[in-house]
């Protein structure tokens, strides 16, 4: 058995882009022992409390951060490496242009790729360090699994929030026309009026979304779905004014 200081060492050394070969020789752990951490569905709690490296376009990271929260998932590469994948909708062309150009600013050095799936895209990148840009990472569905932003994550955040609320927009939410009937003077007359949606399961997420809504002046509610509440709802018309000045609905 190693301790948890000899496998963040060793797994530090393949984070530096070292082979297998040079961290065994080097620590004189067997490259089985060392392939087994890396690929490991648990990972190590915690490792990385700053990335190995840092988004290089802050902005665009918290966008991407928004869109791998609600659609967004890492998988390990047999060889090293991880796959970054999110998830997008045949539907919004303009919405998957925007999430291959957010990771190119993020990672300018790793290549991305549009992998077609049945009524979907996923946009996918490989790269050593995504597991550091992304420490929510980990075994299981988000909403069953406590979800946490970073110091330095929650900086960006602060920094960026409509790039981040974006993000969570564009991959768990909605802007759509909601319509009513009243009565006005004997008649029944039919009123439409703009509404933003975000919807996801998990608790930490939707809270990170209410959080970041309040600092810049949007109002909210939240809706049950039964007895979940998984809807945030933003219907108020100078909040939905707020959101359509720097959100809008994706195409």
């Amino acid at each position: 058995m190693y301790d948890l200081a000899t496998r963040r060492h060793a797994l530090t050394l393949l984070g530096h882009g070292r082979s297998l070969n040079s961290v065994s020789k080097e620590t004189g752990i067997s490259r089985a022992a060392i392939r087994a951490w890396r690929v490991r569905i648990e990972p190590l709690p915690r490792m990385n409390q700053t990335p190995c490296e840092g988004p290089a376009e802050p902005a665009a990271y918290a966008y991407l951060l928004g869109l791998y929260l609600g659609d967004g998932c890492i998988s390990p590469h047999q060889r090293g490496g991880y796959y970054l994948r999110i998830a997008c909708a045949d539907a919004w062309p303009g919405l998957i242009e925007q999430c291959r150009e957010a990771i190119l600013a993020v990672r300018p050095s790793d290549k991305v790729y549009v992998q077609q799936c049945q009524g979907c895209v996923a946009v996918t990148s490989y790269g050593r360090h995504w597991t550091c840009l992304f420490p929510q990472h980990g075994p299981g569905k988000k909403h069953e699994r406590r979800i946490v932003l970073e110091e330095w994550q929650q900086e960006i955040v602060d920094a960026h929030p409509w790039e981040f609320i974006r993000g969570l927009i564009h991959s768990d939410g909605c802007r759509i026309t909601n319509w009513t009937t009243r009565m006005v003077g004997g008649v029944r007359k039919r009123y439409e009026y703009p509404r933003y949606f975000f919807t996801n399961k998990s608790d930490d997420i939707r809270k990170l979304c209410t959080d970041t809504l309040t600092k810049v002046g949007v109002r909210w509610t939240v809706l049950a779905r039964g007895s979940d509440p998984l809807n945030v709802s933003i219907a108020r018309k100078d909040s939905v004014a707020l959101m359509d000045a720097h959100i809008g609905p994706k195409y």
